[in-house]
């Protein structure tokens, strides 16, 4: 069939006006994402806003934590520095009161052992000239010795009293170093109390008790010796023991109380003490040596018993004071 053009041409306007006739909608197209570009640009810059907000507040906490040790720790440096510091001080202190104690305990020592020799050496002074060191040495001992009699005739209590205070002032430094203390590092005051003991009291007593025991005891047989011996082991041994124990004690500033706990600590292993010294040296004390020279030869024996007698003593004393400071 053959179409004809204006068939043709009236079908093509009938198909354009039906198509305008149907319901025109606009096709929308749903998003990939359901935000839109600004939406999501403000989202994103919001989030990126809280995001450098948080850091900058965990900065400003990290640095006042930073800061905050920082301090700390400069107050621990400062705080311990300067307990170094008081610590170095004192040790430093310490060493300089130490060093100026054994300074002036090696002058002590140094001049007084200086003039003893000096005066036992020169005891010729006025007639040596022209004699040699060995004639000085050979004849020293024998005119010290004429000169201690001198002195005994003289003025006898006094002489005794000085030879007791040098042994007991000996015999206290012979003590301390028995006790583990240097050379030069004793305690000056327990010496000068030892001293000023054996010199006040030890020598005059003595002086006395040997008289009384000669009147008491004037027999010449041989229990005297053994009588004599007994008496003063017991009688004597036990009063001087107590005055020497009571005198120091006093020295001290001591209570009567602490005193009196001493003494009845340390009277019977004392007393017992002596037993294992004394009756030995007596037998010649009482057997060979003269009356008036019976304390120089008991003092040369005192370099031992006051070396025990100031031990006693002390560790007593120390001990009392260290149970006190543990309380």
């Amino acid at each position: 069939m053959i179409i004809q053009p204006s068939a043709m041409a009236s079908m093509n306007n009938y198909v354009f006006s039906a198509y305008k006739l149907l319901p025109t909608k606009p096709i929308s197209s749903s998003p990939l994402f359901p935000l839109s570009s600004s939406k999501l640009f403000t989202q994103s810059r919001n989030s990126h806003r809280l995001i450098k907000s948080i850091a900058e507040d965990r900065e400003v906490v990290t640095e006042k934590i930073t800061v905050s040790n920082l301090k700390q720790d400069e107050q621990t440096e400062i705080g311990s520095e300067g307990g170094d510091k008081e610590f170095v001080a004192g040790n430093g202190s310490e060493e300089i009161d130490k060093f100026m104690g054994k300074a002036i305990n090696a002058s002590i020592v140094l001049g007084v052992g200086t003039f003893a020799v000096t005066r036992l050496l020169t005891i010729d002074h006025e007639y040596w000239h022209g004699w040699t060191f060995y004639e000085i040495l050979r004849y020293a001992p024998e005119h010290n010795w004429f000169a201690y009699e001198e002195a005994l005739k003289e003025n006898p209590v006094f002489a005794k009293m000085v030879i007791s205070g040098v042994v007991y002032s000996l015999g206290d430094w012979i003590a301390q170093c028995f006790e583990g203390k240097p050379l030069f590092e004793f305690d000056r005051s327990r010496l000068f109390r030892s001293g000023l003991v054996g010199f006040t009291l030890h020598g005059s007593l003595s002086h006395f008790y040997y008289q009384f025991c000669e009147a008491l005891i004037p027999w010449k047989d041989w229990w005297v010796v053994p009588a004599k011996i007994a008496f003063d082991q017991t009688v004597w041994s036990a009063i001087w023991n107590s005055i020497y124990f009571v005198v120091l004690g006093l020295l001290r500033f001591e209570s009567p109380t602490n005193i009196s706990n001493e003494l009845k600590a340390t009277f019977v292993p004392m007393l017992t003490a002596g037993w294992k010294l004394w009756p030995f040296a007596h037998l010649i004390t009482y057997g060979v040596v003269p009356v008036e020279q019976r304390l120089l030869w008991v003092d040369c024996v005192e370099l031992v018993w006051v070396t025990i007698l100031s031990t006693y003593s002390n560790e007593k004393s120390e001990a009392r004071i260290s149970d006190i400071s543990e309380e």
